[in-house]
């Protein structure tokens, strides 16, 4: 009680310490995913109290001049750099929407699998949640713009600036999972 009315604060504590579910205990360390074949967003946070720790953010750009396997094979290397360095004990991928392109939804399809292949080889838990769904989560509007989205994700991360749009959609993807994963819910997330 001395030290609270000294004003002693105590450093940022590992949110394992908190009474959080079994289920959360496990994710400490989580990697979201941003599947795209031109700048595929990545973010790696771990939980921590006052707020979760950035360990690494950014995104896989591929020039245009680039085809797509040369593409594919520099963000499975990347993420599989990350994965060794930072090791994550869970991964969120966004989840498939339906794109009205065709060609579109296979180049993103190719991407989102050349994410998946990285991750499940490194032996990660892989779950998806919807775009909508982690708009809702993080800005509390499920058609809300990237802008919305990165100023909110420097907000809760307490960051300097806010994150490049790809980078932004990734830590939005974790943080949506780390606070589903911290209160009980009764619609389970979606396992990959």
């Amino acid at each position: 009680m001395q030290k609270r009315l000294q004003g002693a604060r105590p450093a940022a504590t590992p949110v394992i310490e908190s009474g959080l579910p079994p289920a959360a205990r496990r994710h400490q360390v989580i990697l979201g995913i941003d599947p795209s074949l031109r700048g595929t967003g990545y973010g790696i946070i771990r939980l921590a109290r006052p707020h979760p720790e950035v360990l690494a953010q950014g995104a896989v750009h591929c020039p245009p001049a680039w085809e797509h396997s040369r593409c594919l094979a520099k963000i499975a290397a990347t993420l599989r750099d990350l994965l060794r360095q930072h090791h994550p004990s869970v991964c969120v991928v966004e989840g498939l929407f339906y794109a009205q392109n065709l060609q579109t939804a296979l180049i993103l399809g190719e991407a989102r699998g050349a994410c998946l292949v990285a991750v499940a080889e490194a032996d990660v838990d892989i779950y998806e949640i919807a775009p909508r769904k982690v708009k809702q989560a993080i800005v509390g509007y499920g058609a809300a713009q990237k802008l919305a989205v990165a100023k909110m994700v420097q907000r809760l991360l307490a960051l300097a600036e806010p994150p490049e749009p790809d980078a932004a959609d990734a830590l939005a993807l974790a943080l949506t999972h780390a606070q589903e994963h911290g209160r009980y819910s009764l619609t389970p997330p979606k396992r990959v």
